[in-house]
């Protein structure tokens, strides 16, 4: 048996990696997913549901237009591990554990050297593995693969170090330092699905529900476009088995350009367009390609200012730009906009600062997509224990770090949040002439203008 433990419930696991194993499942046989909530939530309906639900992938495929259900049956439990911390152990201590995936958002995979042992239910996610690995070490048992899919860089390495830094802070036996470092393996991926979850529309949800059979109040909508890489090590290939298997599946040496041109272009593009998209009334990615002026931004930004600094990507710039259209997908704005600040960084900051550096002068939609980001968080207000922005088409949430939100909603300044290197990582008001450009941005929208 091949167990998997899988950090995160979300929409996109479920119609990604769940799907994957799922498939695997019914080629070879023996695999199984067991699903550890990030933060603690109402599980009924997963309970319920015994944890089976349907994935669709709707889209095209050698230009047809398909809607193909898939019954997932792999996922055999859910865990909280704030209400049930016995069962959460018991599955690092079960021998037939092979693998780790998690999604956390790129903000999920940090190190806060406040983090106690003992305080399980405020530690960040590599907090809570570590506190996992050091009880399959205590049990005696092999490693584990850990296959993150948070798009950041690195993202295996990036978890590794946080892993070591918790076991210094709190001072760890130096034989669980040695286990983990030799006999767990942290293997990068690269993952790509655009995935719209759960429809809201209730026609849609009934049309889905009349094609797979059911009511399924799981479902989980998912274009047929689906690619993993991941870096290959170890023995592996004998759990993750590479080729088609209703995603494309690549084990490789490295990941790095396969991430590159997938974070630049696909989810660069996202990131970028969401707050230019939200000032402008569209709800989701297809509402923006059915608008002239946002499809325009769309694509002169990906001609002008991102695929110059990715090598050969124009044929997955063009494949993207047909799945950015795709009818079938009711993919959100506002999903998207989940954690925007750590997304810009780690999607468009690096293309921003290459394009500055060959041109010797700002991306100009690169940095009205910032502008309009800033606009959006000037506006956070308190609101019913959470946060929310008042836009011209109406009030809208708003998801991110509490201290940014915080800050915005007790009057912060773009320009000083802009200076923060802790949020940036650099001081972005040291390029010349983008904080200017940015508060032009933010007053122009003040004063009721349009992004475009």
């Amino acid at each position: 048996m091949t167990k998997i433990v899988q950090f995160g419930e979300g929409n996109f696991l479920r119609a990604f990696a769940d799907v994957y194993f799922q498939t695997l499942n019914e080629e070879y046989g023996g695999y199984s997913v067991t699903i550890v909530v990030p933060l603690s939530r109402d599980l009924s309906v997963f309970r319920r549901q015994n944890c089976r639900y349907h994935a669709v992938l709707r889209g095209a495929e050698n230009g047809k237009a398909i809607e193909r259900p898939i019954e997932v049956k792999v996922v055999s439990g859910i865990v909280d591990p704030y209400v049930d911390q016995e069962n959460y152990y018991a599955l690092a201590r079960d021998p037939e554990l092979k693998i780790i995936v998690s999604n956390t958002t790129e903000a999920g995979i940090c190190f806060c050297a406040e983090d106690r042992p003992d305080d399980f239910a405020h530690m960040t996610y590599p907090a809570k593995l570590t506190l996992f690995l050091l009880e399959r070490f205590k049990a005696g048992l092999d490693g584990v693969y850990l296959m993150p899919v948070e798009l950041i860089d690195d993202n295996a390495k990036a978890l590794s170090e946080c892993v070591k830094k918790y076991v210094d802070l709190w001072k760890l036996p130096e034989e669980f330092a040695k286990w983990n470092a030799e006999r767990c393996f942290y293997c990068s991926t690269l993952v790509d699905r655009i995935v719209s979850g759960y429809p809201r529309d209730e026609k849609v949800r009934e049309h889905l529900y009349e094609l797979i059979g059911e009511r399924d109040e799981l479902v989980d909508v998912g274009e047929p476009f689906g690619l993993w890489v991941v870096e290959n090590k170890g023995e592996l290939k004998n759990y993750i088995r590479d080729g088609r298997h209703n995603i494309e599946v690549l084990l490789v040496d490295d990941v790095t350009p396969y991430k590159k041109r997938k974070v630049r272009l696909l989810n660069g593009s996202h990131t970028n367009l969401v707050p230019v998209g939200l000032f402008m009334g569209a709800e989701t990615v297809y509402d923006c390609m059915q608008d002239e002026k946002l499809s325009k931004f769309v694509r002169e930004t990906l001609d002008e200012e991102l695929l110059p600094f990715v090598h050969d990507g124009r044929a997955f710039a063009d494949a993207m730009l047909d799945r950015f259209g795709n009818p079938f997908l009711d993919h959100r704005l506002l999903s998207i906009a989940l954690n925007s600040i750590s997304k810009w960084r780690a999607r468009d900051l690096p293309t921003f600062k290459d394009y500055v550096a060959a041109k010797g002068e700002l991306p100009r939609r690169l940095t009205l997509g910032f502008g309009c980001l800033m606009a959006l968080y000037a506006r956070a207000e308190r609101k019913d224990g959470g946060y929310c922005a008042a836009l011209p088409s109406g009030t809208v949430p708003l998801a991110d770090d509490e201290q940014y939100l915080a800050y915005f909603a007790d009057g912060g300044s773009v320009r000083a949040f802009m200076a923060d290197k802790d949020v940036w990582g650099e001081d972005l008001t040291a390029i010349p002439g983008f904080a200017d450009a940015v508060e032009a941005v933010v007053k122009k929208l003040d004063e009721g203008g349009s992004p475009l």
